[in-house]
């Protein structure tokens, strides 16, 4: 795809989300609705309608080569993610589901699952691959110094005279093998007169060729027999088309990305260099009038209000916008008043210490508030950062002429604007801090005449300082304070509380998206990775995600054994580039021992994943330190993070992109109350059905190449009701050996292998799946969720009373 290409699919995309905007600005301004399936169509259109975008802007983000459009494309992109979260939180708000479905409003977009699905920014790690490598290195040279990790056998590099010596001796042991034969056919012209051998080897010569073209034709004739054969059962549809052409454009297709690569890293750096060499120009050419210009505005501005008022201005501080600050009327508006939603939000969320602000923020599902109050939505932090982002494109790219740039380099008078206007801010700084001492020294001389107003000023100074002293804020003790990052990162890593984790892409997770609208106790496979994209990957990945929309600080998983659970959290990990903690009570026991020890770990895993963000803290068995009473065979001494797990929740800042996430495969054991305090979100994995089974047999078994496209998936899907995908995995891995695939050409696989194997594996139990279905109109979400179908079954019966009495 050109570059010409990704332009009208930008045009394109541009164009959908301008409409989109102006719909979602009426949604925002609605009134507050009572009726919430009235309004959950609504927000599901403009749900799926900024999924689909989102999509085509990842695509542009990843393939655009101009650095000055991949900026405004990151940050449209970055934004609609964010709007993507808060319509999410706002269904799960409506539905009283983490799922929701509306069958209609798909079939109105004319949408498929797979387009439904949203995309992982590939930007999530490709801009930070080498400090992963860099990362994993590290890792292994520790677990290596250690013993816990195998040392690789590195073949050494050979010098050039070793590869010349090897050279020589091929070429010498060529040439005598033809030295040899030469000596060999002149051996045999010299017999060749003999009378006893002529007639005997002619004849024995011609039987053997005979002989040979005899097999080779039985062999060609049914090669071409089977290809006949094969191109008919294609023709009639009885086996699958081959997919060497497929593959062969998708390598064709990755071949054009990784040249589109080198060509981003290629203009990014020559965009960077040139940003410097513009800002250097400028100062040295116009930095000294600058600032000629700057100070003699404001000393006339000085002279003006002294005469207007009689006295000195009060200069504004740095915070608050110096010199532009000063010089700006009401009438008119400057660039420092021209403040963003983000920015104003921003600030209140560094500068709030009020908990109550904290809680606004979308991503908490409290039961407080009434089922029947109305439904109004969440102010957007991210939808007039969209329309600014609209308005750059239509004012700056739109309609510019691009004819002279094909190579798509970026363009130097839009880097001289922006570099002049940041030369003008920090030279305006420099300015400023002259004229304020110049006004100090001119209130000095005023004071010296006027003693009274003097002491007034020093009592005002005074009052100032004692304000700005109550407004300092108590740090935490840090028990570290001499101990670099390293240090601290291989102390964790040594003890195996940072863990080395299986890379895993979230796509790994098999199994499509629901084609029909489910409940919220049976997700597909699809769902669940798609949830776990919006509320951990996403947030994870992009900082300006995490920092303004909606915060999930804390995430459990629960399913039965082999419901993917941890291969999810390693998926979340490999998809962020995130450092994996592993608290669990059975990676812990024995490690850090006593009080002491104790508070030393919590204080090392809170302060190591703050540095070294984004951080996934794990923890495994759940539901154990909230256990009524722990069983005595049970050594790991699960209570002992009871107390602590709440806090550590509760120190991740919204803006730190930290998560705990926990995994369990009986919930039911830990008491919900304590439970809840900790987890802000309770994802139920249940087990695959049909269809999910069928897909994943599938899609499984086609990474064997040796299995024949004949076999029978369904079958094994319908034998394995009741199995987990994960015992579908282990029982393949267990048929499928080396030695097995070999022989798959020869002894093709039999349903009776999978069976055997299968029949070794626990299926889930109707009691277990009962059990966790009890378990979830437990949690927060599905007390609330029994709590409006009782309340919708009783205005049932009034309304069918009220009709028959009428």
């Amino acid at each position: 795809m050109s570059n010409r290409t990704f332009k009208r699919l930008w045009t394109a995309s541009q164009k959908d989300l301008e409409k989109l905007a102006v719909n979602d600005f009426e949604y925002q301004a609605i009134e507050a609705q009572h009726d919430r399936s009235e309004i959950q169509g609504q927000v599901y259109e403009l749900y799926l309608r900024y999924i689909v975008i989102s999509n085509r802007l990842e695509e542009i983000y990843d393939q655009m080569v101009q650095p000055q459009k991949r900026i405004l494309i990151r940050k449209l992109l970055d934004n609609v993610l964010g709007r993507v979260l808060e319509l999410k939180h706002d269904l799960v708000i409506i539905d009283i589901s983490e799922f929701s479905y509306n069958d209609a409003v798909v079939e109105k977009l004319g949408l498929t699952p797979l387009a439904m699905e949203i995309n992982v920014p590939k930007y999530f790690r490709r801009e930070k691959e080498e400090m992963l490598n860099e990362r994993r290195k590290f890792m292994d040279d520790i677990l290596r110094r250690i013993g816990a990790l195998d040392e690789e056998v590195i073949e050494e590099e050979l010098s050039e005279l070793d590869a010349i010596k090897i050279i020589q001796t091929h070429e010498r042991a060529r040439q005598g093998r033809l030295r040899a034969q030469f000596m060999k056919e002149l051996k045999l012209l010299k017999e060749k007169g003999k009378p006893d051998s002529s007639r005997d080897k002619s004849a024995t010569g011609l039987n053997a060729a005979m002989k040979i073209q005899k097999v080779w034709r039985g062999y060609a004739t049914r090669r071409q027999t089977r290809r006949r054969k094969m191109e008919e059962m294609i023709l009639i549809g009885m086996i699958p088309p081959q997919v060497t052409t497929t593959r062969t454009a998708v390598d064709e297709l990755e071949d054009a990305k990784a040249i589109r690569y080198k060509q981003q890293r290629q203009f990014q750096e020559e965009y960077e260099n040139a940003l410097v060499r513009v800002k250097d120009e400028i100062y040295s050419k116009q930095g000294a009038a600058m600032k000629e210009d700057i100070a003699d505005e404001i000393r006339t501005w000085f002279k003006e209000y002294q005469k207007r008022t009689g006295r000195l201005p009060d200069f504004p501080s740095e915070e608050a916008g110096g010199s532009r600050h000063l010089l700006s009327r009401q009438a008119t508006e400057s660039e420092m008043s021209r403040s963003s939603v983000m920015s104003s939000r921003e600030s209140k969320l560094k500068s709030s210490k009020d908990s109550k602000l904290q809680q606004k923020r979308p991503g908490e599902v409290s039961l407080e508030e009434g089922l029947d109050k109305a439904f109004k939505p969440v102010q957007s932090a991210f939808l007039p950062e969209i329309k600014n982002g609209i308005d750059e494109y239509n004012d700056i790219w739109k309609g510019k002429d691009e004819s002279q740039n094909l190579r798509q380099t970026f363009y130097d008078d839009m880097i001289y604007e922006e570099k002049f206007t940041d030369v003008e801010t920090e030279l305006r700084r420099i300015v400023d801090d002259i004229m304020r001492q110049e006004l100090d020294m001119l209130q000095i001389a005023l004071d010296r005449d006027r003693a009274q107003k003097g002491k007034k000023s020093k009592k005002g100074s005074k009052k100032a300082r004692r304000s700005g002293k109550k407004g300092k804020k108590k740090r935490e003790k840090d028990l570290t304070p001499d101990r670099t990052t390293e240090s601290l990162f291989e102390e964790l890593l040594t003890n195996g509380i940072i863990k080395k984790f299986p890379e895993s892409p979230i796509d790994s997770y098999v199994g499509d998206m629901s084609y029909i609208a489910r409940s919220s106790l049976n997700p597909t496979p699809g769902d669940v990775r798609h949830i776990i994209k919006q509320y951990c990957i996403l947030p994870m990945g992009s900082e300006t995600i995490r920092n303004f929309g909606p915060c999930i600080k804390s995430l459990l998983l629960a399913g039965p054994k082999g419901s993917g659970k941890t291969s999810l959290v390693h998926a979340i990990c490999t998809e962020t580039g995130s450092v994996l903690f592993d608290i669990s009570p059975a990676n812990i026991a024995g490690k850090y021992p006593g009080k002491s020890g104790l508070i030393m770990l919590m204080h090392l895993v809170s302060k190591v994943s703050r540095l070294l963000q984004p951080s996934v803290i794990y923890f495994g068995d759940a539901e154990k330190p909230f256990m009524k009473k722990v069983p005595k065979t049970d050594r790991t001494d699960p209570k002992r993070l009871k107390k602590d797990l709440p806090k550590l929740v509760k120190n991740i800042n919204p803006e730190d992109r930290i998560m705990l996430i926990g995994t369990s495969n009986c919930p039911w054991e830990g008491d919900m109350k304590l439970m809840s305090q900790t987890y802000q979100r309770f994802v139920y994995i249940p087990r695959p059905d049909y269809g999910a089974l069928s897909y994943a047999w599938k899609e499984l078994l086609s990474h064997y190449s040796g299995v024949q496209r004949q076999f029978d998936t369904g079958a094994m899907a319908k034998i394995s009701d009741g199995y987990t995908i994960g015992s579908v995995v282990r029982c393949i891995r267990e048929v499928i050996t080396c030695k097995r695939m070999l022989q798959l050409r020869t002894k093709p696989l039999t349903h009776l292998e999978l069976i055997n194997a299968l029949s070794a594996l626990e299926p889930v139990y109707k009691e277990e799946e009962e059990a966790f279905m009890y378990w979830w109109y437990k949690t927060p979400l599905g007390r609330r969720r029994s709590k409006q179908m009782e309340m919708d079954e009783a205005r049932m019966d009034i309304e069918n009373v009220t009709k028959k009495k009428k």
